[in-house]
């Protein structure tokens, strides 16, 4: 591993970008836990209620972020973020003092002018590292992630209980605004000094245009990948409360973070990828057993070995959203990313909630994996039906002597790219 991540830390700027990525991004995994705890304690309100607070600022993110990745393609990423560091600074100066209903909307509009973090990291990671080194980075990049996950609610946990929930949405405001102030500060590069396609020569027309089909199997294959996550917490805090082991709950969510980061950097430094659907598809179906794992010590295994596929499912589809997008519209579709990725999370949890409450927990993990890997199982036989008839249709033009479309350039194509290829910088890789 030291061959593959080494060469790519010493890149310029790649490692300063991690380290700000990684301390950029503790806010956002802590401000869900810390309105909740608030809204409970703090306000004495009930948890469906604590709920709709935190809906508000999911919801508020999910409209927010494509706008505001289209502002960093735009104007830059300084100018973009600048109005986020003002509006949050000012939202959550009054957030822990206001009441039920008034925190709700200063949620939403915290979620709508939340900092880019997560889309500027990943974009900037496309520019700064050479394309046969992205895989490895955006692999990087979600074992960082998870890392963040691990730590984060912890920190908010800790401040919400021992000092107070003002305290801890005080914190989550500062470091809001200090995540805008470091990005602004690093200014990492969202575009390359020279434009680039990521692609092969002859797909700059395809690339104009920002909605494909390849682009939407890779925005599908996010929400699914998100429904498995959300179902899979959901399920595991159940199937823990259930046994009367909820103090369990931090440390079973650790091994299954834990697993993610071992999965991540095994993944990254494979030397070929496996298509998005594939990986969505792996962790849905390794979500299962945990369906029918005991508590506790067969629960702990199942969930690390769910955790397993979850890094490499979430870096292979950013990898292969930078191959499909010019990197004038990056920002722009990085923000999609993250809005399926809620609509995911915001199907997944009442979903599997849902069904937890009419069976058990293990039925959650089951509608999890089952619902979420089948998603993506249907979108890979939907594209390997797709890519046989645009075989045969090659093959009658071929016969009747029209000139064959090539696979390399055209994108009519797009949509057959499905298994792993050695010729990572075609568009028709860019799904494998």
């Amino acid at each position: 591993m030291l061959s593959t991540y080494g060469p790519l830390l010493r890149l310029p700027g790649v490692a300063r970008l991690y380290v700000v990525g990684f301390v950029a991004r503790m806010p956002a995994s802590m401000v869900g836990v810390a309105l909740t705890l608030h809204v409970v304690t703090t306000l004495g309100r009930g948890y469906a209620q604590a709920g709709l607070v935190a809906g508000a600022a999911t919801v508020g993110a999910a409209i927010g972020a494509p706008w505001r990745g289209r502002l960093v393609d735009r104007v830059g990423l300084r100018r973009a973020i600048a109005p986020s560091v003002v509006v949050e600074s000012a939202v959550w100066l009054t957030a822990p003092h206001l009441g039920f209903e008034a925190l709700m909307a200063a949620a939403f509009v915290a979620g709508l002018f939340l900092v880019p973090v997560f889309s500027v990291t990943r974009q900037s990671l496309s520019v700064l590292v050479p394309f046969p080194q992205q895989r490895s980075a955006f692999a990087l990049d979600s074992v960082c992630v998870e890392l963040t996950f691990m730590l984060a609610p912890v920190l908010s946990v800790v401040v919400a209980t021992q000092v107070s929930t003002t305290a801890a949405l005080t914190v989550v405001g500062a470091l809001t605004v200090l995540a805008g102030a470091l990005l602004m500060w690093a200014n990492p590069p969202t575009r390359s000094a020279v434009p680039t396609q990521a692609g092969a020569p002859g797909t700059e027309e395809v690339r104009s245009r920002l909605v494909t089909a390849p682009l939407v199997v890779v925005l599908l294959a996010g929400l699914a990948a998100s429904f498995v996550l959300v179902g899979t917490d959901v399920a595991l805090v159940a199937a823990l409360n259930e046994a009367g082991r909820s103090s369990d709950v931090g440390w079973m969510i650790a091994l299954w973070a834990g697993g993610s980061v071992v999965g991540g950097l095994v993944y990254g430094a494979r030397p070929r990828a496996v298509p998005p659907l594939a990986l969505v598809a792996v962790l849905g179906l390794a979500t299962i057993p945990a369906a029918f794992a005991p508590v506790p010590f067969w629960l702990a295994v199942a969930v690390v070995v769910a955790g397993l596929p979850c890094a490499p499912a979430l870096s292979s589809i950013n990898a292969a959203l930078v191959a499909l997008v010019d990197e004038r519209r990056r920002g722009e579709v990085m923000g999609w990313s993250g809005t399926m990725s809620t609509v995911g999370n915001a199907l997944g949890a009442p979903v599997c909630g849902f069904v937890i409450d009419r069976s058990s927990p293990g039925a959650g993990f089951l509608t999890a994996g089952v619902v979420g890997g089948g998603m993506a199982v249907v979108g890979l036989g939907v594209l390997r039906v797709a890519r046989a008839r645009r075989s045969r249709a090659d093959s009658r033009a071929d016969d009747a002597g029209a000139p064959v479309r090539d696979r390399r350039t055209d994108p009519s194509t797009d949509q057959t790219a499905l298994v792993p290829t050695e010729e990572p910088a075609t568009e028709t890789a860019a799904l494998g």
